[in-house]
């Protein structure tokens, strides 16, 4: 009994041992056919074989940092950084870390998040400071966030000035406005005024006629005062008679005279 227990124990790690090993050459072969496919720039085919390498629990990290570096050349960066991140929480590896850290540097500058692929190119750099690719993506991840800082503040400022200036516009118009509303209450006063001002030139013009009827007036009792002939003394009037008496008398004696003299001189004639 005490035979079969010890034998027991000396084949158990061995199957394991032999298990692992099939994992192993299952998860190499599924690894290798990955990148045969990403060469052959097949990167579905690519990501399915790295995702049956991780499924067989073996060489993990080599297949998700594959599988990153797929998903990144695809474009698919969310699911790289993804893959990446994975790989950068368990594996021990120094020189596994400073790959998977520069490719997140790499990825993040796909996305122009400069600021993130600066610490992952310094965390690359930590693991690996040697790396001559690594120093020169990290120095032009830095003046890359520089630039992106001062074309930032290029653009608030540009934008705080564009918004004091539509303040400024928008106070201008409403002093405009209210400009406009006293030089309009100010034409209401005068228009208030001006029915006045008409009372007042009609009254003038009342006055006026007025005036020009009592004038007229004047002017035809003055001349009614002229056409009207003066008053004779009873003895002015006496006087005028006899003197048109004694015309009348003398126009008489004439015409009396005149008619003696024809009767007298008229001749008949004899047939």
């Amino acid at each position: 009994m005490m035979r079969k227990v010890l034998c027991i124990i000396f084949w158990l790690p061995l199957m394991v041992a032999a298990q692992d090993e099939t994992r192993i050459q299952q998860a190499e072969n599924f690894i290798f056919d990955g990148n045969e496919a990403f060469d052959a720039l097949n990167g579905v085919e690519a990501e399915k074989n790295y995702r049956r390498a991780v499924a067989t629990g073996m060489k993990t990290d080599i297949a998700r940092y594959n599988m990153g570096a797929t998903l990144q050349q695809d474009n698919y960066v969310d699911e790289a950084l993804r893959a990446y991140a994975d790989v950068a929480k368990t594996t021990k590896e120094r020189p596994n870390k400073h790959r998977t850290f520069h490719n997140i540097g790499n990825a993040l500058m796909q996305v122009k998040d400069y600021k993130g692929a600066v610490e992952a190119y310094k965390n690359a750099l930590r693991n690996n400071p040697d790396d001559d690719e690594t120093r020169y993506n990290y120095a032009l991840a830095k003046k890359m966030l520089e630039d992106d800082n001062q074309n930032q503040d290029q653009e608030k400022d540009q934008e705080d000035k564009q918004n004091n200036q539509d303040q400024q516009n928008d106070q201008n118009q409403d002093k405009e406005g209210d400009k406009d509303k006293e030089q309009e209450g100010g034409n209401q006063e005068d228009n208030k005024d001006q029915p006045g001002k008409e009372g007042d030139n009609e009254k003038d013009e009342k006055e006026s006629d007025k005036n020009d009827s009592q004038d007229q007036q004047g002017d035809k009792e003055q001349q009614q005062s002229q056409a009207r002939p003066e008053q004779l003394s009873p003895q002015q009037v006496q006087n005028l008679l006899e003197a048109m008496n004694n015309e009348e008398k003398k126009v008489q004696d004439k015409v009396n005279a005149k008619k003696a003299k024809a009767v007298g001189t008229k001749n008949k004639k004899d047939w």
